[in-house]
């Protein structure tokens, strides 16, 4: 043996030691800790986390897939899962140990098997949802109401994502008032369900500002949906005290983050249709109710006509009455005053007696020698009394 080796013959051997006892190729099962391509390439660091702790890492190593595999493995990958390859995700590889001199022990990728990394992905969904359902949790948000107008709307989406824009269009478009605030959050990838639960801690600080939440996403890869499974994002959405709409862009399966919100809708567009809606049902409300109201206004003033037309007709007969009671009358009195005047007294034999101009009405008055005048119906008489 050499009393001391050049580190190019120590990795030379080591080189030598991995063909001599290695296998040609294995599979490996890991989580991605991170990955990068270029050149067409995709470089990868592979790590396994401890049973203790999901920080502490038991295992870590560097992994590559050169540019004519990379091209074929995630394309089939895509076909079986519908998701892209990303940080986080268990997988299950083909692989072979690969030792450079100057880059070091790393693992060269061959190949991949998706049905491993979709049924993790399946596990670990249904772990997030048997843990909710166990917490108590997985409904409180069904349990709450929403307001019959919801008009105040806290958005949660990346500032820059068509999808958001789409919802802010749709809401614009629709005719009626809206007010929305932005609360910026990455809504992909291994970053999303920090990103979110901060933003709803945002909008708790405001809460009385708002009537509902919309967690929107547009603008990236429609397949990326594992944050949305996330136990901490889910937990936090289903015990937040407004209602919370998800749209999140996504044909192909339904996410926790979906199962857990007050209402889940595909599509940002979706989501604010689903408010616009309740602006119609409440237009529609109004205009029932400004319809029943003119009914009623046109009932009422048809009642108050025929009341009047009943009180003239009343009135009139009460006039006519009057004026008929009053001629009865005032023919009473024509013939009362007409049998009592002086022409009519006459006429029955009455004569009226004056002296000095003066009517008699006691003979006692009277002294003899007195001249007084007789009056007749017709004519009138001097005479002396004796």
């Amino acid at each position: 043996m050499k009393d001391s080796y050049s580190l190019s013959e120590v990795c030379e051997l080591i080189g030598e030691s991995l063909q001599l006892t290695m296998p040609e190729s294995f599979r490996v099962r890991a989580e991605i800790s991170s990955l990068s391509t270029k050149g067409g390439h995709c470089y990868m660091e592979l790590a396994e986390k401890t049973a203790e702790s999901s920080n502490l890492f038991a295992a870590k190593l560097r992994a590559v897939c050169w540019s004519n595999v990379w091209a074929m493995i995630s394309a089939y990958f895509f076909q079986e899962t519908g998701r892209e390859l990303q940080v986080g995700m268990q997988v299950l590889v083909e692989a072979s140990v690969s030792f450079h001199p100057v880059f070091g022990l790393s693992l060269q990728i061959s190949g991949i098997d998706p049905s491993y990394t979709l049924g993790n992905i399946v596990r670990e969904k249904q772990a997030t949802i048997e843990r909710l359902t166990k917490e108590g949790v997985i409904d409180m948000q069904h349990a709450l109401a929403i307001s019959e107008i919801p008009q105040r709307i806290a958005v949660i989406s990346s500032a820059d994502a068509a999808g958001y824009g789409d919802f802010c269009c749709q809401l614009r478009d629709s005719g009626y008032s809206f007010t929305t605030k932005l609360f910026p959050a990455i809504v992909q990838g291994d970053k999303a369900a920090s990103s979110v639960i901060d933003a709803l801690g945002k909008i708790y600080d405001e809460i009385e500002s708002f009537d509902a939440v919309a967690l929107i996403r547009g603008g990236g890869a429609s397949t990326d949906l594992s944050c949305f499974d996330n136990y901490d994002m889910c937990a936090c959405i289903a015990q937040f005290p407004l209602p919370v709409i998800t749209g999140i862009g996504h044909q192909r399966d339904i996410s926790v983050a979906d199962m857990v919100a007050y209402q889940s809708v595909k599509t940002p567009t979706a989501t604010a249709e689903y408010f616009v809606s309740f602006m119609q049902k409440a237009s529609e409300r109004l205009r029932q109710l400004i319809v029943r109201l003119n009914n009623t206004a046109d009932k009422r003033i048809l009642k108050q006509q025929e009341r009047i037309s009943i009180l003239q007709l009343r009135i009139q007969n009460a006039v006519r009455q009057y004026v008929v009671r009053q001629n009865n009358r005032l023919e009473i009195i024509d013939k009362t005053i007409a049998a009592h005047s002086p022409e009519d007294i006459f006429r029955r034999g009455y004569a009226l007696v004056r002296k000095d101009g003066k009517i008699v009405h006691n003979a006692a008055t009277l002294i003899s020698g007195d001249i007084i005048e007789t009056q007749f119906a017709e004519g009138r008489t001097k005479s002396q009394v004796m």
